[in-house]
C-alpha cells in the first residue's frame, strides 16, 4: 500500500488531497440525507405546529415554511452529492490515466535496464505479462478502494449509532455484522484464489494472445491464408481457452452459490428487523419518518459492511497483482561494471583490441553450451568473418562481443581489460552493429537511419550520405515524401511498406550513421541479390577503413576480402586464418566454399 501511495504522490500530490476530500464528504453525505428524509416525514405526519422539524438538527425552530425549506435543501443536497459525483468520476479518469502512464514509463524504463537474458526467461514474462496487464488500472483502483473504505466506515459507524437508538432494537447493528462474516470469509478467500489461478494461467493467457495476434499479424497474413492455417490457429485458441474458461468458471459458480446462500440469511434477518420497526410505527413508539430512517439504517449497515468487505478484498486482490508490479520492478540487472562505482570509460575513436580466453556460454535455464572453450585474438583495423553452419554459434559470438550477455565461463578483454570492467553503456556505444533481425521502426526514412546515433541531433546531410553508401539512396528518392516518408501502416494513412531488402538498406545505413569504432554486421546482405550485396561490400571497404569490423555472413564470396577467417562448429573454432591458408588447408573452410562455389558455377551452367 505504501508502494501505492508513493507512486500516486509522485504522479501528482493533487491527486490525493482531492480523492481524500471526497472520501470524506461521501462519508457522511448519506448520513445528513437519510436526517433530511426523517425530518420531512415527520413534519408531514404530525404537522408544523406539533413537530420541530429542524429544532433537533440544527437547534432552532421553524413554522409552516419547514417543510418547503427541507423540500429545497434536501434536492440542493442532493445536487450537490451529484455534483461531487461528477467530480470523483472526472478525478479518478484523468487520475487513472496519468498513473497508467506512469506505470507504463516504469516498465519500459525498468525493460530498459535488464539484462537481454531476461527476455529469454519463461518465469520473466510472467511477471512482464501481468505487470503489463494490471499495474496500469491496479493503483488507481487500490487507492480509490482504500478513500471508498474511509468513507464506508464512516457511514457504518455512523449508522450502528442511529440505529443503536432505536427503542428495543439496539442489538441489531451487531446481528447485521456478526451475518457478514461469512460473506468476508468467501471474499477474502476467492480473491487470493483469482490471483492464483490468474498467475498459473499466465501461460494459457499468452497463447491466446499469441492466436490472436497471429491473426491480425499483416506480416504473416500472406502465409496464414495461403497454407490455410487460420482454422488451425483459430482451433488452438479454443483450445487454450476452453482449458483456461473451466477454471474461471468454476470459480466464479462456487464463489456466487456461497454469495446467495448467505444473501438468503441476510434478507430473512432483515425482514424480520423491519417487521419489528413497522410494529413499533403501529403501536405510537415511532414516527413514520424515524421508520424511514432505521430501516435505511439497517439496510445500509448490511449494504456497508457488504460493501466494506468486497472493497477490502478487492484491495486485497490488487495489493497481490501489484506485489508482482513491485518484484518486476525489483529483478536485479547482472550486466553491470564489476566496480559500479568507478567503472572504465572506453577511449572512443582510437583503434581497439579484443580477445576471447577460454570463453564458453550457455543461455539461462539451459545446460547446454553454444559456446565451446573458445580463444580469438581481434587486432586494430581487422577485417574478421565468422563462418559456420546454422546454430554453430555465430551470432551468439556476436552477443557476448557486444555485452548483451557475459561468459558462463572465460573473460573477453577489451583493450587489454576485462570487458566487464567497463561502463556498459561505453561498451556499446563503440559497436556500430546490424543483426539480422534488425528492426524496422513504425517513423520516416530519416528517424530509421538516424537510430544508429540518438545521442547527437538529426542531421539531414549525413543521413542523406549514410543512405548513399548503403546503395538506399534511388528507392528513397521514389518513395511519396522521399526521407521524410513515413513506413509502415502502423499509425500513418500514408504509411509506405517497404520489401525486406529496402529495409535492410536502410538497417546498413544506420551503421554508416553511427560512425562507430568497430563495425559489426551480422547476416547485412542475406536479403539482397548477388549485385546489391557487391556492392554494399565495396561501401564497406570506405567505412571500415582503419576499423576493426566484424562480419558474420552465409555467402563465403565475402570472406575472401577478410584478413581474418573464423570458422565455427558447434560453438568451437575448428580453423583461423586467411581465405589463402583456409583454401590450401583442405579443411572445413574449403568444404563449405568448395560446396557454395560449386552451386554457383552449376546455376551459371544451367543458365
Amino acid at each position: 500500500m505504501i508502494y501505492i501511495v508513493k507512486l500516486v504522490w509522485e504522479t501528482g500530490p493533487w491527486i490525493m488531497i482531492v480523492m481524500s476530500l471526497i472520501a470524506l464528504f461521501q462519508g457522511v453525505m448519506p448520513i445528513i440525507s437519510s436526517y433530511i428524509s426523517r425530518y420531512l416525514l415527520n413534519a408531514l405526519q404530525t404537522g408544523f405546529d406539533k413537530y420541530d422539524t429542524l429544532g433537533e438538527f440544527f437547534s432552532f425552530s421553524y413554522s409552516a415554511d419547514s417543510v418547503l425549506f427541507l423540500l429545497i435543501f434536501m434536492f440542493g443536497w442532493r445536487i450537490l452529492n451529484s455534483i461531487i459525483g461528477q467530480i470523483n468520476t472526472a478525478v479518478l479518469r484523468i487520475s487513472g490515466e496519468n498513473i497508467v502512464k506512469c506505470v507504463k514509463v516504469r516498465i519500459m524504463k525498468k525493460a530498459r535496464e535488464l539484462d537481454i537474458s531476461a527476455f529469454d526467461q519463461p518465469a520473466f514474462y510472467e511477471k512482464l505479462e501481468n505487470a503489463n496487464r494490471e499495474a496500469g488500472h491496479r493503483p488507481i483502483q487500490i487507492l480509490n478502494s482504500t478513500f471508498l473504505v474511509v468513507s464506508t466506515v464512516i457511514k457504518l459507524i455512523s449508522y450502528v449509532v442511529i440505529l443503536s437508538t432505536a427503542p428495543g432494537l439496539w442489538w441489531a447493528s451487531i446481528v447485521m455484522v456478526l451475518v457478514s462474516i461469512p460473506s468476508a470469509v468467501i471474499n477474502f478467500t476467492f480473491r487470493r484464489k483469482n490471483f492464483f489461478y490468474m498467475r498459473w494461467k499466465s501461460k494459457e493467457r499468452r497463447q491466446m494472445n499469441y492466436y490472436s495476434d497471429i491473426m491480425v499479424n499483416k506480416d504473416i497474413a500472406k502465409e496464414v491464408r495461403i497454407f490455410g492455417l487460420a482454422d488451425s490457429f483459430i482451433g488452438e485458441f479454443n483450445q487454450v481457452y476452453q482449458v483456461y474458461y473451466a477454471g474461471i468458471k468454476k470459480l466464479v459458480l462456487t464463489e456466487n452459490a456461497w454469495h446467495v446462500s448467505i444473501a438468503v440469511l441476510s434478507a430473512v434477518i432483515n425482514c424480520v428487523f423491519f417487521a419489528a420497526i413497522a410494529f413499533m410505527v403501529l403501536t405510537g413508539k415511532i414516527l413514520i419518518g424515524d421508520y424511514t430512517l432505521y430501516t435505511d439504517s439497517l439496510t445500509s449497515i448490511a449494504s456497508n459492511v457488504a460493501s466494506l468487505i468486497s472493497t477490502s478484498a478487492s484491495i486485497y486482490e490488487g495489493t497481490l497483482f501489484i506485489d508482482n508490479l513491485i518484484s518486476f520492478m525489483d529483478e536485479k540487472q547482472s550486466v553491470v561494471p564489476l566496480d559500479e562505482k568507478k567503472p572504465e570509460k572506453v577511449n572512443h575513436g582510437e583503434p581497439h583490441t579484443i580477445e576471447f580466453c577460454n570463453v564458453s556460454f550457455a543461455y539461462p535455464g539451459t545446460d547446454r553450451p553454444v559456446i565451446r572453450n573458445v580463444n580469438l585474438k581481434f587486432s586494430p583495423g581487422e577485417t574478421v568473418v565468422l563462418v559456420g553452419l546454422n546454430g554453430a554459434g555465430k551470432t551468439t559470438l556476436i552477443k557476448l562481443l557486444t555485452r548483451l550477455y557475459d561468459p558462463t565461463e572465460g573473460v573477453i578483454l577489451l583493450d587489454g581489460k576485462d570487458i566487464r570492467s567497463y561502463d556498459v553503456k561505453e561498451v556499446y556505444k563503440t559497436f556500430g552493429i546490424i543483426f539480422q533481425d534488425f528492426g524496422k521502426y513504425a517513423v520516416t526514412v530519416s528517424e530509421n537511419i538516424a537510430f544508429g546515433n540518438v545521442e547527437r541531433e538529426l542531421d539531414p546531410e549525413k543521413v542523406k550520405y549514410a543512405a548513399a553508401q548503403a546503395d538506399a539512396t534511388d528507392y528513397i528518392s521514389h518513395l511519396p515524401n522521399g526521407f521524410d516518408t513515413p513506413l509502415m501502416r502502423h499509425f500513418e494513412q500514408n504509411g509506405t511498406e517497404l520489401s525486406i531488402g529496402q529495409w535492410q538498406k536502410l538497417a546498413i545505413a544506420r551503421a554508416f550513421y553511427s560512425e562507430n569504432d568497430i563495425l559489426i554486421l551480422d547476416e547485412p546482405t542475406a536479403s539482397l541479390d548477388a549485385i546489391a550485396e557487391q556492392e554494399i561490400f565495396n561501401q564497406f571497404d570506405q567505412l571500415r577503413r582503419d576499423k576493426m569490423s566484424i562480419f558474420v555472413s552465409h555467402r563465403l564470396s565475402s570472406a575472401t576480402i577478410a584478413s581474418k577467417i573464423v570458422v565455427l562448429e558447434y560453438g568451437a573454432v575448428v580453423e583461423e586464418g586467411t581465405h589463402k591458408e583456409l583454401m590450401e588447408k583442405k579443411g572445413k573452410y574449403y568444404e563449405l566454399f568448395s560446396t557454395q562455389a560449386k552451386r554457383y558455377i552449376e546455376s551459371k551452367d544451367d543458365m
